[in-house]
C-alpha cells in the first residue's frame, strides 16, 4: 500500500518579519481611528474602524484591548502635540500675543475634531484622564506661557490656570453652537479679551484656601483633582507633585495679601 504523503510544512515566517507586520497593523489601526472619531467621535464603532483600516476586528483587539483604549491612544497624540508646541512658545518674544494666539489655536484645532472635543469636555467633568501625566503635562506647559504672560503685563495677574482651563473648554463648547451665521473665533476673541488687563474689568473673588478641617476626596491632589501617591509615613499627602503644592501656596499667598 503506497504511503500517503504529508503535506509540505510552510516555511515559518521570521520574528522580525511578524514584528513588522504587527507594527504595520498597528499604525494602520491607528490612522484609521484617527480619523473615524475626528468625524464622529467615540460613537463610532470599532468594526468601522476596523474595516477603514483593511484590518479584521481580531487584530484591532490584540492591539487594543477596547474601543476606549483605542480612543485614549488617538486623543493622547494630539494632546501631546499641543503640549510640545507650548514648550516650544515658552521662550518667544511678545509672551502676551503668544498666549492669546496659542489659546485660539488650540481651540479651532479642537474644534475640527470631534475626538478632541469629546475628550476635552469628558476631561473637565473627570469623566475621562487620556494616560496618567498627559494633561498635567498640558496643563504645566500652558501655565508657563500664562505666567510669562502675566509677567509681561499681557494678562490679568488674578488669572489662575484653572481658569485658563475652563475657558478653554467653554470656548471650545461655543464654538460648536454657534450659529450658522456665526463668525468662527468670535467667541474665542470675546473670551480673551476677559483676560487682558484693564481699568474696565470686574476685580475676581480670591481662591478660598481649604480649611484644614475641610473633607476632602482621599488620594485626589486638592489642586488638579489628579491621583496622589500613597504616602508611605506620616499624614496622607495633599497634592500629586510640586507643582500642584506650589500652586496651592501661591492661592494661599493671594488670599492673604487680598485679605491684608
Amino acid at each position: 500500500m503506497a504511503q500517503r504523503r504529508q503535506p509540505p510544512t510552510p516555511p515559518a515566517v521570521p520574528a522580525p518579519r511578524r514584528r513588522a507586520d504587527a507594527r504595520r497593523n498597528r499604525a494602520l489601526v491607528l490612522e484609521a481611528a484617527r480619523s473615524a472619531f475626528e468625524e464622529a467621535g467615540l460613537a463610532v464603532p470599532l468594526g468601522a474602524i476596523a474595516r477603514r483600516a483593511g484590518v479584521g476586528a481580531g487584530t484591532v483587539y490584540r492591539h487594543f484591548p477596547s474601543k476606549e483604549a483605542l480612543f485614549r491612544a488617538t486623543v493622547v497624540d494630539r494632546i501631546r502635540l499641543f503640549t510640545d508646541t507650548a514648550r516650544e512658545l515658552a521662550d518667544a518674544a511678545d509672551p502676551g500675543a503668544v498666549f492669546f494666539r496659542y489659546l485660539a489655536s488650540v481651540v479651532r484645532l479642537s474644534a475640527r475634531n470631534k475626538a478632541l472635543c469629546d475628550a476635552l469636555e469628558a476631561s473637565a467633568e473627570g469623566r475621562f484622564e487620556p494616560t496618567p501625566g498627559v494633561e498635567r503635562d498640558f496643563r504645566e506647559a500652558l501655565e508657563v506661557l500664562l505666567t510669562r504672560a502675566q509677567k509681561a503685563g499681557g494678562v490679568r495677574k488674578d488669572v489662575l490656570i484653572g481658569d485658563v482651563m475652563t475657558l478653554l473648554v467653554g470656548c471650545l463648547s461655543m464654538e460648536l453652537r454657534r450659529g450658522p451665521d456665526g463668525q468662527p473665533g468670535r467667541i474665542t476673541a470675546l473670551v480673551c479679551d476677559s483676560l487682558r488687563p484693564g481699568r474696565g474689568v470686574a476685580k475676581l473673588p480670591s481662591p478660598t484656601p481649604p480649611s484644614r478641617n475641610e473633607t476632602r476626596i482621599a488620594g485626589v491632589c486638592a489642586v488638579c483633582e489628579g491621583p496622589v501617591p500613597a504616602a508611605r509615613t506620616g499624614r496622607p499627602a495633599r497634592y500629586c507633585g510640586g507643582a500642584c503644592r506650589q500652586r496651592a501656596h501661591r492661592a494661599r499667598a493671594r488670599a492673604r495679601s487680598a485679605d491684608a
